[in-house]
């Protein structure tokens, strides 16, 4: 087994750079919905909504950061084309959306779809020993639960 600088399995951080790339791809789709919605909103929400769409996008655009940073700190390349991430990306995208419930309901979809790839890189990272990676996705995992819970809970319905 070959270590690279950061003590980690050289292969098994290219592997975590790759699963993290998706994860990239999702992220700025999902951002990219934020700012439409944000920007398209309507209605007697208006004001509350546009408010908490900028919170919800200003945080995937650190997320976005950080991603990205990762994947340099194992090694990797970060995608950073459109075209690379509409290829990789398997979070709905939502345009044209005009509607409190449906920028809700787009918001609950694209987080579930996030937190099932940032559960399978948690168990990857867990797998190869990189707590940097680890840790990471447990706090995205953790706030997203906790937006579900509230998204749904707008929503009323069950989580």
């Amino acid at each position: 087994m070959q270590l690279n600088s950061i003590g980690l399995d050289v292969a098994k951080s290219k592997s975590l750079s790759n699963d993290l790339n998706k994860l990239l791809a999702n992220f700025q789709t999902y951002y990219q919905n934020l700012r439409g919605i944000h920007w398209n909103i309507k209605g007697k929400r208006f004001f509350d909504l546009h408010v908490k769409f900028e919170e919800l996008y200003t945080d995937a655009n650190l997320k976005v950061d950080e991603i990205a940073e990762r994947i340099l700190t194992l090694g990797g390349v970060p995608l950073h084309t459109f075209e690379d991430y509409s290829k990789n990306a398997k979070v709905p995208v939502g345009k044209n959306i005009t509607k409190d419930e449906d920028a809700i309901r787009l918001i609950v979809d694209s987080l579930t779809e996030l937190l099932v790839i940032e559960r399978a890189i948690l168990d990857a990272s867990d797998e190869a020993s990189d707590e940097g990676t680890n840790a990471m996705m447990s706090e995205f995992i953790t706030e997203q639960e906790k937006t579900v819970w509230m998204m749904k809970a707008w929503l009323a319905e069950e989580i």
